[in-house]
């Protein structure tokens, strides 16, 4: 007997877009931008890394960054390790009594059954439709009886390995990368990065912050990852492109042990309309953040990535 899956369309997956879209909202008017968190405050206890799920080893990706990261900060948790309930029951652990679990998305396609015959009779490609998937994962300080290994986050790696892995990777990427000039900035019709001497920061640690931000516009090149990079200053499309590069260099940094910022704060107005105007914007955005970073950190030779990683929000547009 087939299997019927209850493909998330119509009003249950427009919810879930205006859930997510409205909490990100509200943290941009309350001045707090989501994937920067305040690591080093007491707002936040939890080590500088990407949220990883304890049962995979895996990563987890695009817009459940932001959401594992804003759940670790609101709760103080001291880890970014997380299972579902079932998870920690076969890892011999518990979720705590009373423990209110996080809710994180999956999204992918399928073929229903029904369109799979009527492709069958006319001859036609079957056409796949998208579907949400929630479920609920809780942080290991939730968790009882977890093995040590578990619930212990490794900590970050010290100051000192930062710059040079840096330095490291514009090399690999084989980018034009040029130091120099007032300002920092990436050319697309020439294809090259420019950003001023590190000297010229008050915090050196910024320069490799701008680093990050501006390879991942040249990312987007088309002999790379193949964005849309025409949007000139002030469009919707210029400022959904500084989205990308923004969250896709705060996943780089919290990969390299560096504390994300705001390299254009300036800009949060405009990320608030297209915000606003399309409420699938910020889950396309950290998708292709998550792409971006991976792309880039895999220049790193001591860096391996699995080319299975599942995405949470892969095709979510």
């Amino acid at each position: 007997m087939s299997r019927q899956y209850p493909a998330r369309t119509g009003e249950d997956r427009t919810s879930l877009y205006d859930e997510i879209t409205s909490k990100i909202i509200a943290e941009l008017q309350a001045g707090r931008v989501p994937w920067v968190q305040p690591w080093g405050t007491a707002a936040a206890k939890a080590s500088l890394a990407m949220p990883r799920s304890v049962a995979t080893g895996r990563q987890y990706s695009g817009i459940n960054v932001l959401i594992l990261w804003g759940a670790a900060t609101e709760h103080g948790f001291t880890g970014q390790n997380w299972l579902t309930f079932r998870q920690a029951l076969s890892l011999g652990g518990h979720v705590h009594k009373g423990e209110r679990g996080t809710t994180v998305v999956y999204a992918d396609r399928f073929v229903p059954v029904d369109e799979k015959r009527r492709a069958h009779e006319t001859g036609e490609e079957a056409q796949a439709v998208p579907f949400l998937k929630r479920f609920t994962v809780f942080n290991s300080d939730q968790c009882g009886g977890l093995p040590p290994e578990i619930a212990t986050t490794a900590p970050p790696p010290p100051p000192g390995l930062i710059e040079p892995q840096v330095e490291g990777l514009i090399r690999a990427t084989g980018i034009d990368f040029r130091i120099g000039g007032n300002r920092a900035f990436y050319a697309p019709t020439e294809d090259y990065v420019q950003v001023p001497p590190p000297q010229a920061y008050f915090e050196p640690i910024n320069w490799h912050r701008t680093a990050l931000h501006e390879l991942a516009h040249a990312s987007g090149h088309p002999s790379r990852l193949n964005r849309d990079l025409s949007g000139s200053y002030g469009t919707r499309k210029y400022a959904f492109e500084e989205l990308v590069a923004e969250i896709s260099s705060a996943f780089g940094c919290a990969s390299l042990g560096i504390v994300p910022t705001v390299r254009h704060a300036d800009y949060i107005g405009s990320w608030l309309e297209v915000l606003r105007e399309d409420n699938r914007a910020i889950m396309r955005a950290a998708s292709q953040a998550s792409k971006v970073a991976d792309y880039l950190l895999g220049f790193l030779p001591e860096r391996v990535f699995d080319a299975t990683t599942e995405r949470a929000e892969r095709d979510a547009a």
